[in-house]
């Protein structure tokens, strides 16, 4: 089966459904397509995850009953085809046509009339279906209801402008390799190369292309020059400050953009990259032989250090811990319907145990930075607000004006920027 449209519902069925990564799952599916149509493979995938609810919505009123069980695939499908006479600009009559098409891959021509009766009826309904669906929050903003809560909660200002965020499809960022050039040195490259980018003010390292391109395409990416990065990530490394000599744990590392980027800020660092899912180490190592640089690589839970550390104190710890990643929702759609209200508590705890447990491998005078890729508050300002009261020997390093003990950290929401917590706190001598 390589028909763009049946491959698209088999995986949204597989990701909505049966609860797997769409990073696991797009990739198999791609492989079974021409390289031309893998881009629109990914649009459809990312699209119908996007404005999931909104299109339930619309089946549900366009349906006498739901598709289930074996023909929940089918379900899917009907997804795929709205999505596209809503939010692309494949002309309608073809839209259908290889809508319909698809059910010959999937091996049930007899649901034609039915597929093909759906979209036609959307078409026709489409102002009415829409203006019914935008009566509904969940619809409306296409993300789960206990996710709107959490966020209107957090962010009373902003939570609309987040929810939105999250539905735009995210920029291509750069991490210049300053060992190679200067950031201006390397745009200047870029634009040499026809490829049209900018500096963003507060991101040191970083360029922001003004269209994605193939990595290939870029000068000197094959040597290490840049890498792929998204310019809140890239704060990280900013914020531990590596210096020459220093001993530096990376906990959490894959796939190893924050370790890559210690390593070329600095000289003679020593610096163990950890990470317990040795598929995503060989990532960290992948990127590490690219760059040209090196680190030690160890298979190992953060949370049990005493199944990996050497009783060697590490003069820095970037602590990026597992997280609900809800600040890269516009670069991971599936998480919001991967990720349950449970999941915040049980992850919480996890981080503070991280943490916990990290802190105790840090030097007296040591640093530690403890980040995640979430929005929310109880993975964030509140983690960081317990650790330091419940440890005397933790100081709290403001990070702007506005980083206390009442609210510490540097949070930045989905903008130009992922979503992205960072804190520091260092050891008392």
């Amino acid at each position: 089966m390589n028909n763009l449209r049946a491959l698209a519902a088999e995986v949204l069925y597989q990701v909505v459904d049966q609860g797997q990564s769409l990073n696991q799952v797009l990739p198999i599916a791609a492989s079974k397509v021409n390289p031309k149509e893998k881009a629109l493979l990914q649009q459809l995938c990312y699209g119908v995850l996007r404005y999931l609810p909104s299109l339930e919505h619309y089946c549900r009123e366009l349906l006498a009953k739901p598709l289930k069980g074996k023909q929940r695939v089918f379900q899917f499908l009907l997804y795929v085809g709205i999505y596209q006479l809503q939010h692309m600009r494949i002309p309608p009559h073809a839209a259908v046509a290889e809508t319909v098409n698809a059910l010959q891959a999937l091996n049930a021509p007899g649901l034609k009339g039915l597929v093909n009766a759906v979209l036609r009826n959307f078409q026709r309904r489409q102002d009415e279906l829409e203006q019914a669906a935008e009566q509904n929050e969940v619809c409306k903003y296409n993300h789960p209801g206990w996710f709107i809560k959490l966020i209107k909660s957090a962010y009373p200002k902003q939570w609309q402008q987040i929810l939105a965020a999250n539905q735009q499809q995210a920029p291509m960022w750069l991490r210049v390799n300053q060992q190679h050039h200067t950031t201006q040195q390397y745009l200047d490259k870029l634009n040499g190369a026809s490829i049209s980018a900018r500096l963003v003010d507060g991101f040191t390292d970083a360029i922001l292309l003004d269209s994605a391109c193939d990595v290939f395409s870029l000068p000197g990416f094959a040597d290490g020059a840049c890498s792929v990065q998204d310019g809140a990530a890239q704060m990280a490394a900013r914020l531990l400050d590596p210096q020459e000599g220093e001993r530096i744990l990376d906990a959490c590392a894959a796939p190893g953009g924050k370790t890559c980027h210690i390593l070329e800020l600095a000289n003679k660092l020593d610096v163990i990259a950890l990470d317990c899912d040795q598929s995503r180490l060989n990532r960290v190592q992948e990127n590490l032989d690219r760059i040209g640089l090196s680190a030690t690589l160890q298979c190992a839970d953060a949370s049990t250090p005493d199944t990996w550390w050497d009783k060697q104190l590490f003069d820095k710890i970037l602590l990026d811990v597992p997280c609900s990643a809800t600040g890269v929702i516009r670069r991971h759609p599936d998480i919001k319907w991967l990720r349950r209200a449970a999941d915040i508590e049980q992850l919480a705890t996890l981080q503070a145990s991280i943490l916990e447990t990290n802190w105790s491998l840090l030097k007296p005078g040591g640093t530690l930075i403890y980040a995640t890729c979430s929005v929310l508050p109880q993975e964030n300002s509140d983690q960081v607000k317990a650790f330091l009261a419940k440890h005397q020997d933790a100081v709290h390093q403001p990070l702007h004006n506005n980083d206390t003990l009442a609210q510490p950290g540097w949070q930045f929401l989905p903008e130009l920027n992922d979503g992205f917590y960072y804190a520091k706190i260092t050891k008392k001598l």
